[in-house]
């Protein structure tokens, strides 16, 4: 049963807006995501441009480079509380790199950023790497969309 969720979805300020506003359309972005959550959610996402993406990821995490999905998660029960921060070059050139559709990225890492935002991890050990991997490659593909790794 999909789950409820209460989505903000937020553009900053970012060259080639109109493409990844395309890519994005509100009722896929909610697909997505829903298909990846074990509870209700109330998640933020919010596309940012390089700038913005790099001083998050630098006053949080203390890596000053832009990377592609950025995880805060608030709660995990009894509803999933989070903001998911995308970085839409980042995601575009990778895209590019990975031969693989804009969209496809986007949902891939909106999948991702969602099991983040439930307490999955990937950095730990190898164990929760490959569990997290098997469990975004079962969710994307229920989706429609290929293995992404």
């Amino acid at each position: 049963m999909l789950k409820k969720l209460t989505l903000s979805l937020q553009f900053g300020v970012l060259q080639n807006a109109a493409l990844h506003r395309a890519a994005l359309p509100r009722h896929k972005v909610t697909r997505w995501i829903r298909h990846a959550l074990q509870s209700d959610a109330e998640i933020t996402v919010r596309i940012v441009g390089t700038e913005e993406g790099q001083v998050l990821n630098r006053d949080y995490r203390h890596k000053d480079y832009a990377t592609n999905v950025l995880t805060f998660d608030y709660a995990h029960q009894p509803v999933v509380s989070a903001d998911l921060v995308l970085c839409a070059p980042v995601v575009s050139s990778e895209a590019k790199e990975q031969h693989k559709t804009l969209q496809a990225h986007y949902a891939h890492l909106l999948v991702h950023g969602t099991l983040h935002a439930q307490g999955w991890e990937h950095e730990t050990n190898a164990v929760d790497a490959r569990a997290m991997e098997l469990r975004e490659i079962e969710i994307l593909a229920g989706l429609g969309f290929e293995n992404p790794y």
